[in-house]
Parts: C-alpha cells; structure tokens; sequence
C-alpha cells in the first residue's frame, strides 16, 4: 500500500516538471488555441453585469463614485436583485425599485440610497412584478439621486428587459 502510494506521488510530481517541447532554435513549439465558441464572445453591446458592492462605492452623503463606477454612467448594464413595485399589489409596472435583498422597503426600514435602483422601463414596456424571485435588469444606468415613496434612491435605469435570475 505504501509502495503504491509512492509511486502515484513519485508520478505526479514527475508530471510536474515537465520539460516544454521546442521547435528549431529551442523557442518552444507554437500552441494551437481551441476553437472559440461564438456563444461565448461577449460584444460591446453586451451589458456590463454590475453587482451591488460596485453599487455600494456611491458616497450617497457627498455623491462621489470611485472611477469604476463613474464608467458605468450612460451605459447598458444588467444588475440582480429583487423588484418593489411603487404602486401596492401591482403585478406588472412600468417603475419600480430594484433591491439587493427580498422584502427590502416593505415593512422594514429601506437600504441606503446607494442600495436602491430606481427602475423606469422603456416606453410601451412592462415588467412582471414578483418581489419572492430575483431578476436581471438591463437597462442604461445613471448615477443621480431622486426620491421615490420609499425615500432616496442612488441610481436610475432605463430599462430595456426584465428576466428570471436563473436565465
């Protein structure tokens, strides 16, 4: 048992010091990369996934953002969370806030602004309102304060598509 294990241990480390192959000149052998997947290329008009730590960076007392976040402003972006329609029992709106947790801003103190997406979705677009389910939002972000029934909010979306997070 302990001769059998040597040598699995003698072989791993034997494939650890593996010596590259080389072409003329001792340069090693060009690599041949695997064929790239077109579902896996991301394009410019791809959104940016943003999470809410990032969000977290806006000092909502002063307004100032780190550079990553300043970046972010005017641009198409997909962030998670939770909706809270601004109209009680809606089932499907036009605005309403995303939120990092499910039941923020409903019998409990809201999060801080730098906490809060207000969302406004794009003329002649709804969204399916379920707060139990997390969703994606894209939408172009902006970094700006307004208020809303639950008080400030950090950010605002224009919001092109709304969809279960497991999509």
């Amino acid at each position: 048992m302990i001769d059998a294990s040597r040598r699995l241990l003698s072989a791993a480390a034997a494939m650890l010091f593996v010596v590259p192959l080389t072409g003329a000149g001792g340069l090693p052998e060009a690599v041949t990369e695997p064929p790239v997947d077109a579902a896996s290329v991301v394009s410019a008009d791809d959104p940016t996934e943003v999470g809410w730590r990032l969000l977290a960076s806006l000092n909502y007392r002063t307004g100032e953002t780190g550079e990553e976040l300043a970046a972010l402003a005017g641009k198409l972006v997909k962030i998670p969370g939770f909706t809270v329609p601004l109209e009680d029992w809606a089932s499907s709106a036009t605005e309403f806030l995303l939120v990092p947790y499910v039941g923020a801003c409903i019998h409990t103190p809201p999060p801080p602004p730098n906490q809060l997406v207000y969302i406004q979705m794009d003329a002649g677009k709804r969204a399916t309102m379920d707060g139990w389910n997390p969703v994606w939002v894209e939408g172009v972000l902006e970094i700006e304060m307004t208020q809303s029934v639950y008080g400030y909010v950090g950010f605002t979306i224009t919001g092109q598509r709304v969809y279960p997070y497991g999509s």
